[in-house]
């Protein structure tokens, strides 16, 4: 008969790192502010520790499916060209993020709703049109980077943001919302997301 140790082995679940102390990619201990690397077929964002998001920095590296998240954000904080995107995009609610994807070979908009992220329909040329009308954004990369537009009461203002902000934001709203309206408490949250990108971002000038 085998001893009892044999049989604990399978009883007693073993221990798995909780998100965010191991690299995904190569099982390294990670610290809290660690980057963060896409994969591009399924979309899904891995925490990584710094050897492995400096590979994935690389144009082509881990055969052109990876990519890693950059950490730069811009903000401009008036930007008129959303209200077009609004009228002709029907978006419900105050905010969505723009981005290329390069797997598609389009650019994308979702928004944050109590479901997660949902997708809305952009016309043709938008993309092109949002990033030609705002100086310093032209730049933004396909993928991993996004346009994350806040409409307020008197217009609109516009981020380049790292695309895990993004889906940051999606959870929180999944998260707190509350009711027919959100609550509250959504509503708090979503303004010190958007007071603190507003703190890290350089200021870029109006198109």
């Amino acid at each position: 008969m085998t001893g009892g140790g044999g049989l604990r082995r399978f009883r007693t679940p073993a221990h798995r790192p909780a998100p965010g102390e191991r690299c995904e990619l190569c099982a390294e201990p990670i610290e809290p502010g660690h980057g963060h690397v896409i994969d591009l077929e399924s979309r899904a964002i891995m925490c990584t520790c710094h050897g492995c998001y400096l590979l994935f920095t690389h144009s082509g590296a881990g055969g052109k499916r990876h990519r890693a998240v950059p950490t730069r954000y811009l903000h401009a904080p008036r930007f008129p060209a959303a209200a077009t995107l609004w009228e002709s995009s029907g978006i419900p609610v105050r905010m969505v993020f723009v981005f290329y994807n390069s797997t598609q070979h389009r650019a994308v908009a979702f928004y944050p709703s109590p479901a997660g992220a949902t997708e809305s329909l952009l016309p043709l040329n938008t993309w092109g049109e949002l990033l030609a009308s705002q100086p310093g954004f032209d730049s933004v990369a396909a993928d991993v980077e996004a346009v994350l537009i806040n409409k307020h009461d008197v217009g609109f203002e516009a981020f380049v943001v790292p695309i895990d902000r993004c889906y940051e934001l999606v959870g929180l709203v999944r998260l707190h919302w509350r009711g027919f309206d959100g609550g509250s408490e959504v509503h708090q949250a979503i303004e010190a997301f958007f007071a603190d990108l507003r703190e890290r971002s350089e200021v870029v000038a109006d198109g």
